[in-house]
């Protein structure tokens, strides 16, 4: 059983006997006599076996281990597509929501600049000697005054934001 697992291992890791014995510091004709049953490897060597192989020792001492049966990858490789796909559907979802976001937003910037450009600043009028009025007139033309600078940017990475998440075909 350890020489069938030792040579299982090695195979499903992709090494050549001389490769592995390269790892483990020992000739190629000492790993070959493992796998054919002929010696056996101390437990010091069987540790560092395992370690080279990324498998329990367990592993290597006990029951043959099974092949791959071609219907087992068949079925594993069928649910990873069904996975993918279903990844890809929630991707285009969520560009898709983006997407529109972004085109939402844009609007949204252009419709508030328009209502402050056509509405001017009715409350530069006001009289602002009353202290609430006054508190009013203050967080207004802040807004406004920020609002004016920062939204050519804003819409600008909003726009960018909608063509990079439009659907490609």
């Amino acid at each position: 059983m350890l020489s069938e697992n030792i040579k299982s291992v090695r195979i499903s890791k992709g090494l050549s006997q001389e490769e592995l014995a390269i790892k483990l510091n020992v000739v190629r004709q000492t790993v070959s006599k493992w796998e054919r049953g002929l010696s056996v490897p101390d437990s010091e060597m069987l540790i560092s076996i395992s370690e080279v192989l990324e498998t329990p020792v367990s592993v290597l001492l006990g029951e043959t281990i099974k092949e791959n049966d071609p219907e087992d990858l068949k079925a594993i490789s069928e649910k990873l597509e069904v996975i993918n796909l279903q990844l890809a559907r929630q991707n285009a979802s969520r560009r898709r929501v983006l997407h529109w976001g972004f085109i939402l937003m844009s609007a949204l910037i252009v419709l508030i600049f328009i209502i402050i450009v056509i509405g001017g600043s009715p409350y530069q009028d006001w009289d602002l000697s009353d202290p609430e009025l006054a508190v009013a007139g203050t967080f207004m033309h802040a807004f406004e005054f920020v609002y004016v600078r920062i939204a050519p940017f804003a819409l600008i990475g909003t726009l960018v934001g909608a063509i990079l998440t439009r659907r490609r075909d």
